[in-house]
């Protein structure tokens, strides 16, 4: 086949349904303008390194103007990234468009109850073509909605990757805020010691019932725990059955980067300017003072 990516293929390819099922499976449906020939093959080619998988595709048949395919994802050892989708033969190979998004918001929900080592998930880019997005899927606390109401930080989300049951079940657990800082120390000018940091950390029980979390911390507390510094905190969540504590992040939807998409505004505790924010990551963070 071609190696060359772009246009070649003289094959008009939509894709009108695409999942990535619970088993890693690639699931989809194709709109074609004639039948898949022998030869063809799907072809995933990561878009920051160019290095390609191929997929042999079994001939259609002689009448068909849509086509069904399945492709297990796991035994194609994908790494973390983006993975643009081709369909190609001797002759070239043409990008695949999309008219599917490729996930709902709940089936993401149920695809991160179950513990797994990396995520699958098909969607369409901006410019219609379908894709691949590869993760790494650790165990995190998933945010689904933050309010600052009453003095108090408050927070409610999903339990992803860490295979607990989606039941009525309770488990202990902790929320907790931590700030880093430079080390005091009284033998040098300033008292910092220029060796580690300093850890303030506010802490405060949370409700975990299954796989669903809610929890509350005091801004006063939080503000008071270190109120002549200026600062950003990084909350974590400490769950029983859980063996570390979880990052709280916002991954499971279509929105990228809400560092910059998404604003709080800032309520002020004594005084003290007090939002949280999201990293370039989406990971949730409290800025204090900034």
């Amino acid at each position: 086949m071609a190696s060359f990516d772009g246009e070649g293929l003289r094959m008009r390819v939509v894709v009108t349904d695409a999942e990535v099922t619970l088993a890693d499976v690639l699931s989809l449906r194709l709109a074609v303008d004639r039948p898949l020939k022998p030869g063809m093959e799907l072809v995933l080619r990561h878009r920051a390194t160019g290095v390609e998988r191929r997929i042999a595709l079994g001939a259609a048949g002689a009448e068909v103007c849509d086509a069904a395919l399945a492709v297990s994802l796991s035994p194609l050892t994908l790494t973390s990234g983006r993975w643009d989708a081709y369909l190609g033969d001797e002759e070239g190979r043409t990008r695949i468009r999309s008219v599917d998004p490729g996930f709902s918001l709940d089936h993401l929900d149920t695809y991160a109850l179950s513990r797994r080592t990396l995520a699958y998930r098909a969607y369409r880019t901006r410019n219609g073509f379908l894709a691949l997005k590869i993760c790494t899927a650790e165990p995190a606390a998933e945010v689904r909605a933050v309010w600052f109401r009453e003095g108090r930080f408050e927070v409610t989300g999903l339990l992803a990757y860490t295979g607990l049951d989606d039941d009525d079940s309770r488990h202990e657990a902790t929320l907790s805020l931590h700030r880093s800082g430079p080390a005091q120390s009284h033998d040098r000018p300033g008292g910092d010691t220029g060796e580690g940091a300093a850890e303030t950390t506010v802490a405060a029980v949370a409700t975990v019932q299954g796989v669903r979390f809610h929890a509350a911390v005091s801004l006063v507390d939080v503000v008071a725990a270190d109120p002549q510094g200026a600062g950003t905190w990084k909350p974590s969540l400490e769950v029983e059955g859980v063996p570390a504590p979880l990052r709280l992040a916002s991954r499971l939807d279509d929105v990228d980067g809400k560092r910059r998409r998404l604003h709080y505004p800032a309520m002020r505790v004594d005084g003290v300017p007090v939002r949280p924010c999201y990293t370039a990551d989406d990971e949730l963070r409290i800025e204090v003072g900034v």
